[in-house]
């Protein structure tokens, strides 16, 4: 879709004016309004990426979970099929570099977790809209996932990734809350 594309675009470059100093800033500050949420301190099990680029720090929070006591999977790309699962990982030490240098868990020394075991899944993208719906990388891996995910869905974005609406197709799944460093988004579906 044409008008995803230029979305998608014209927020990436928005995100290159950032300084590396105000993303750190930012990612710390959307982590606190992450730990705050009830639905983060019952979580038990918590799906995430790596973050790496412009994207809000992920690192962090996944050392964090730790700290808690907190299962960290996080997800194993299979592009023939565009479908992923999630891995467990207890340590970084577990991933290897994949395709465009997206970090993703060694299936040797991991174990598979099935979606009904994640109480938290913290959704990528580039851009995202009030109502939940967001413009991703454009492989779709995570409308294919969501579709069988009936847990807790949440993005976290800069405040310069927000925008009014994104053009929602069918098979796009909305997120029920999106966390900036500015404020927690609650979207109304």
């Amino acid at each position: 879709m044409e008008e995803k594309r230029k979305m998608r675009k014209k927020v990436k470059q928005l995100l290159t004016q950032l300084t590396d100093k105000e993303k750190e800033e930012y990612s710390k500050a959307i982590a606190g309004k992450l730990y705050a949420l009830s639905v983060w301190k019952k979580a038990e099990c918590i799906g995430i990426t790596i973050s790496r680029g412009n994207e809000v720090h992920t690192l962090p929070i996944i050392e964090t979970a730790w700290c808690q006591g907190k299962k960290i999977c996080v997800p194993k790309c299979h592009p023939n099929e565009k479908t992923m699962i999630f891995r467990e990982i207890h340590s970084l030490a577990q991933l290897e570099s994949v395709y465009f240098g997206l970090l993703e868990p060694i299936e040797e020394v991991t174990k598979e977790v099935a979606a009904a075991e994640i109480d938290l899944m913290i959704v990528p993208g580039i851009v995202f809209a009030r109502d939940g719906y967001r413009i991703g990388y454009g492989g779709g891996y995570y409308d294919r996932y969501l579709q069988q995910f009936t847990n807790t869905t949440i993005s976290l974005a800069y405040s310069v990734q927000i925008v009014e609406r994104v053009p929602a197709e069918q098979h796009d799944i909305p997120v029920q809350m999106v966390i900036t460093n500015d404020e927690v988004i609650v979207c109304d579906e």
